[in-house]
């Protein structure tokens, strides 16, 4: 077989094509599907030290994981979108701040929350934040690994439990009700 006939994935079948037709290699995917919408959903940017580190580590770990992706053929586009009112809420399905999407994904399946002092502290109510679970451990913020290996698994592992989610406007639980209504924008 000489050069012409092989590719980064192995025998060409036709071509421009790769032996695995849904390989995301060889241009073999539209342009459109080449690109990482990275969103990261809050409530408070001004006083929430949740909300405040999980930004710092997500731009932290997207400008690490940048060059591999720009060279890899995607584009990378990060939405910050500051949740203020319970409608929002329900029409983003934003069930816990702070929040991070890959492609409409949340990079953590599972929600599990803690009392948030400094949000307590915004609205005069007890509120509670989302704590980040990896490798068995709970943080207030999610440690830079775990974004990283989220984007990676994303764009090259297999996302077949989180395809599963549900999209599209969801019931605004308790805990955001109850912060929406005390901090009025």
């Amino acid at each position: 077989m000489n050069k012409e006939e092989k590719c980064c994935c192995g025998p060409v079948v036709s071509a421009g094509c790769c032996s695995d037709p849904s390989s995301s290699c060889c241009g073999s995917r539209p342009d459109s599907q080449k690109s990482i919408v990275i969103d990261f959903l809050y409530i408070d940017l001004s006083v929430c030290e949740r909300c405040q580190g999980t930004g710092a580590t997500l731009d932290e770990a997207i400008e690490d994981v940048k060059k591999i992706l720009e060279a890899a053929g995607y584009d990378i586009k990060v939405n910050y979108i500051h949740v203020q009112t319970e409608e929002q809420a329900a029409e983003l399905g934003f069930i816990s701040s702070p929040t991070i999407r890959i492609n409409g994904q949340d990079i953590q399946l599972d929600v599990k929350e803690t009392l948030c002092e400094s949000c307590g502290e915004l609205c005069g109510e007890d509120v509670n934040c989302r704590i980040w679970i990896y490798e068995g451990k709970e943080y207030t913020v999610p440690p830079k690994p775990m974004i990283v290996n989220a984007i990676l698994r994303h764009i090259y592992g297999n996302n077949a439990a989180q395809d599963s989610q549900k999209k599209g406007k969801v019931e605004v639980p308790a805990n955001l009700k109850k912060f929406f209504s005390k901090v009025k924008r």
